[in-house]
């Protein structure tokens, strides 16, 4: 900012210098105010540049921060975005694994009911099967006890009428 205004000062000092007539141009400056502008900006000029240069190597550091957290930002989306897909890979493999198992199970539950079917039905034949042996022995038996009610009631009544 200094700088500036030392500029300044010289546009002015050169501005209201005093033209030389029949010179071309040339004009009379105050050389002693001159050398006092020139004497500032010199001693004005190092503190200048050191400011510009703190602010190029803050631009420089800021840029290199912004840089460097950019990547570890993009690092770090990287990963997360691994970690999905090997989660979104895991939950597939799981769902994989648990129809399979489901499929499993359904399949030896069926064979399960099919053997206890095969099983009831076994015993239910053979229960089938005794009832009708135990049936027709019934019947065997009651005809038996019908003809032996019959012939001791033919013979009982045979010994009355004698």
């Amino acid at each position: 900012m200094k700088m500036e205004m030392l500029i300044d000062d010289l546009q002015t000092l050169v501005d209201e210098a005093f033209v030389v007539p029949l010179s071309g141009g040339k004009t009379v400056v105050n050389t002693e105010r001159l050398k006092e502008i020139i004497e500032e900006m010199r001693t004005n000029l190092p503190i200048e540049v050191k400011q510009a240069k703190s602010i190029a190597a803050d631009r420089t550091n800021i840029l290199n921060n912004s840089r460097n957290e950019a990547e570890r930002i993009v690092q770090a989306a990287e990963e997360r975005a691994r970690t999905m897909v090997q989660q979104s890979e895991i939950v597939k493999q799981a769902q994989q694994k648990a129809n399979e198992i489901i499929f499993n199970a359904n399949q030896q539950a069926d064979k399960i009911k099919s053997a206890a079917n095969s099983y009831v039905d076994g015993l239910m034949k053979k229960a089938d099967d005794e009832l009708s042996q135990n049936l027709a022995d019934l019947k065997k038996i009651r005809s038996g006890l019908k003809a032996y009610t019959q012939k001791n009631s033919g013979n009982q009544n045979k010994s009355k009428k004698q």
